[in-house]
């Protein structure tokens, strides 16, 4: 079908949602590979969707299920791209499938459980070989976070997920002022360099938004950002271990079958920007 002026840009608007995120995350990686040299090879990329994409389709295919979740797929091979680093090759795509695997093999409540990305990271710095995540690849300058929270805002408002987001931020600053500024006495401008980081707004606006694996309920959803900063907190600045917020929604995440049956919600529905479900 084809679209000319005002019919083609409504078109492109009323796009799932899912595919701004992925032209957003394709920009922010190849953002980050041209001018951030993120150590991250043109064959590690490929191997990784390849991996990613044909284990989904394995298993639609095992499991007798239609042929669909390939952009949800598509974006987490994004997000392990843009997190994971190896100076192995078969490490990505390892991960990638393990991760697409996870989707179908670990479903309580008849749903995955696991963000993809976060477990697939959480593979990769617990299982394989010279595997790390440079939280510093990002920058921590003003230019790229207001780039990703404008990203960040566009996509999770769009996906009625903003709230997360919002209270996940809300906890950790607050956190971070209470402890960090008024108990120890760190200064402000330390406080704003520490929001301003590139992998923390990633991890506020793309990861702990995820709508799939997060409570439904929106009561729930202020538990669980709660928990996922208190736990990052501890991580980080009490135990002294790195990449406290990918840790920290990590172990937040088994406890999303018992927000869900204690605060019943319908289940997530992809929508167009136009409010279709899709």
């Amino acid at each position: 079908m084809k679209y000319h002026g005002g019919h083609f840009i409504c078109a492109v608007w009323k796009l799932d949602i899912r595919l701004w995120q992925l032209l957003i995350m394709a920009s922010l990686l190849l953002a980050g590979v041209w001018f951030r040299d993120f150590s991250l090879y043109p064959a590690q990329i490929a191997f990784t969707f390849a991996a990613g994409l044909i284990t989904q389709a394995i298993f639609l295919r095992l499991f007798k299920l239609e042929q669909h979740g390939f952009l949800s797929a598509t974006i987490t091979c994004f997000g392990l791209c843009l997190l994971l680093r190896s100076s192995a090759l078969w490490v990505h795509p390892a991960v990638a499938s393990l991760v697409m695997a996870s989707k179908f093999l670990i479903r309580p409540q008849g749903a995955h459980l696991f963000n993809p990305a976060n477990l697939g990271v959480v593979l990769g710095l617990s299982f394989f070989p010279e595997t790390w995540v440079t939280s510093g690849q990002w920058g921590q300058d003003l230019t790229t976070a207001l780039w990703l929270i404008a990203a960040g805002f566009f996509i999770a408002r769009n996906a009625k997920r903003l709230d997360i987001t919002a209270y996940f931020l809300l906890f950790y600053a607050s956190l971070f002022l209470v402890i960090r500024v008024a108990w120890y006495g760190y200064t402000l401008p330390v406080f704003f360099h520490q929001f301003q980081n590139g992998a923390l707004l990633l991890f506020a606006f793309f990861m702990i938004s995820d709508p799939m694996t997060i409570p439904r309920h929106h009561k729930a959803r202020i538990l669980h950002a709660a928990v996922v900063a208190v736990l990052a907190y501890i991580w980080q600045y009490q135990l002294y271990w790195n990449q406290g917020i990918i840790w920290g929604l990590f172990w937040a995440t088994f406890l999303v079958p018992l927000w869900n049956h204690l605060f019943p919600a319908p289940r997530y529905q992809w929508q167009a920007l136009s409010g279709e479900h899709t």
